[in-house]
């Protein structure tokens, strides 16, 4: 099992500080860095910055989003990314929500799989310097009885193959980053939750004439090192109630329903209630220690590592670690013991 990083989202006061964490990293033999974009910094423009102050980490999207650009658009900028960085590209990508893809991008979220699998299809024909004629559902290429062209991307990609890896939370989505990608961007998962999410995606693969070997299963997971692991939960109250009430409306939020399919179900309608009314210390406290502890590392290096170990057994290979800690000293301090502990732990 290998750490990566994932920073986020920028251009939230926190940019110094996120590049002496990727910078430390890449130092420390850390895997990959991940960045996130929501309708604030967009991620190609963050990962390039990074990648101009790194040597040899891998660059990860999680995510670039599906409803932000054209597929041709996102093979431009994959290959881009990936030539700059002398192919330390992944192309991780996610159709968003239904808020976030209709009331910024101006694009309707159905059919979401539909629409994913046939735009991987096109990123993947344009990376690979073929010709762009398609005719699905959802995209068609060159349009018709029109003037376009069948074009095929002008630049040369340092690999073959760029990885593809799709954010999923449900069942179906899951299955399908299973049968069309290279690895799976998770998030809340939890070694003792983890078989439903995990039987999904080998149904996809399944699906595709193959099983897990060689796939890459990538959770994001909050780390905060200390003595007393109850006291380290607190730090990662806000970020988990953001994401079980806040990420979506009332009525769709894909977050909220996979704690309810952990078993959190009662919890989570209340954590929904309280931050949908602004209550959010209220929404904070009525999060479960043991939800928290399910999706994090918490505690003494010891601990993590034991969790470490858990994530290992159940077919996590890469760990990317989200630092807690907003003082630059001790999230450095985090990604160094974070190190240890794989070492203790036995996996890497």
């Amino acid at each position: 099992m290998r750490l990566g990083l994932n920073l986020g989202y920028w251009g939230m006061g926190n940019d110094h500080h996120n590049l002496e964490l990727a910078v430390e990293a890449d130092r420390l033999g850390y895997d990959v860095v991940w960045v996130a974009e929501a309708y604030g910094s967009d991620a190609p423009s963050v990962l390039s910055w990074i990648g101009a102050q790194t040597t040899r980490i891998g660059l990860g999207s999680a995510v670039m989003q599906i409803p932000a650009r054209t597929p041709a658009a996102t093979a431009m900028t994959a290959a881009t990314l990936d030539t700059l960085s002398q192919g330390r590209f992944r192309l991780g990508l996610g159709v968003s929500g239904p808020q976030v893809s209709e009331g910024w991008h101006g694009v309707r979220f159905a059919k979401p799989l539909g629409r994913t699998r046939e735009y991987v299809e096109i990123v993947r024909t344009a990376l690979g310097r073929g010709r762009l004629r398609y005719e699905g559902e959802h995209y068609r290429l060159p349009l018709p009885d029109g003037p376009g062209a069948a074009l095929k991307l002008t630049v040369h990609p340092v690999r073959e193959d760029i990885p593809v890896y799709l954010a999923s939370i449900g069942p179906k989505n899951t299955e399908l980053a299973g049968e069309i990608a290279d690895g799976w961007l998770a998030v809340f998962l939890s070694p003792e939750h983890a078989g439903e999410q995990l039987g999904h995606l080998s149904v996809g693969r399944a699906r595709a004439g193959r099983d897990l070997n060689g796939f890459d299963v990538v959770p994001s997971v909050p780390v905060c090192p200390g003595e007393d692991w109850r006291v380290c939960a607190d730090a990662i109250r806000g970020y988990a109630a953001l994401y079980v009430g806040g990420m979506g409306s009332r009525r769709q939020n894909f977050y909220k329903d996979l704690a309810m399919r952990m078993g959190f179900g009662a919890a989570a309608e209340e954590v929904q209630r309280l931050y949908l009314e602004r209550d959010y210390a209220g929404a904070m406290a009525a999060l479960p220690v043991e939800f928290l502890d399910s999706i994090a590392l918490l505690g003494p290096v010891e601990r993590i590592a034991d969790r470490m170990q858990a994530f290992s057994q159940v077919g996590v290979t890469t760990l990317s670690v989200v630092p807690m800690l907003q003082d630059p000293t001790r999230g450095v301090e985090t990604l160094r013991l974070a190190v240890e502990a794989l070492d203790l732990a036995g996996v890497s």
